[in-house]
């Protein structure tokens, strides 16, 4: 089963491609059902294991708490992983969690996010640590994310960073509670998440 329906006179092609070529959504579209997340960044495409229980914990209660204060209320939309956001060309990525409010609600198609999300969620693994804080930020800002959150399950931390003039500045740390930014009045106890 491919991930997406795309209308190629292409030849199926495999996941692994030489390392010279961009990939693109068209190509990322091609790539086999194997439960592991495929992600592509700028035209390169990465490989992630399945998160460990740790991990998915966070993730629940996060999403849940994001769900009953915003989704719940009517304030937006709550996804989870997985779910592709298509970020322009060469971009399809596919955070923890993410946050559409009401009035964004046109990037929401019917098998993919195409466009910046309000809030976008990425929670720390070993294997993704490094992409996540360095990579994908980077191409969050570009994109236009308006808030971007580095959940870290171990540290029990959460850096939230916020888009202002097109840049993001220095994350405020979250220790205890998180206050939303791009949904003014809610705020997430995180002793309910850790």
């Amino acid at each position: 089963m491919l991930r997406c329906t795309v209308k190629t006179a292409d030849p199926p092609m495999t996941a692994t491609l030489p390392r010279t070529h961009r990939w693109t959504y068209a190509d990322y579209c091609r790539i086999p059902e194997d439960r592991r997340r495929h992600e592509i960044i700028d035209g390169e495409h990465f490989v992630s294991p399945s998160p460990d229980i740790g991990h998915q914990e966070v993730s629940k209660w996060l999403a849940y708490e994001l769900l009953r204060l915003v989704e719940k209320t009517g304030r937006g939309s709550v996804f989870d992983a997985p779910l592709d956001v298509h970020l322009g060309r060469g971009t399809v990525v596919q955070p923890d969690l993410l946050v559409v409010c009401r009035r964004n609600r046109s990037i929401l198609g019917t098998r993919k996010v195409t466009g910046a999300p309000d809030l976008l969620i990425e929670i720390l693994s070993p294997s993704t640590r490094s992409r996540d804080c360095v990579r994908k930020k980077r191409r969050y800002e570009r994109a236009g994310v308006r808030e971007f959150w580095l959940v870290d399950p171990n540290a029990r931390t959460i850096e939230q960073f916020v888009l202002r003039g097109g840049r993001y500045g220095a994350p405020v740390v979250a220790t205890t509670a998180v206050r939303l930014h791009v949904v003014r009045g809610v705020a997430i106890d995180l002793r309910k998440v850790w």
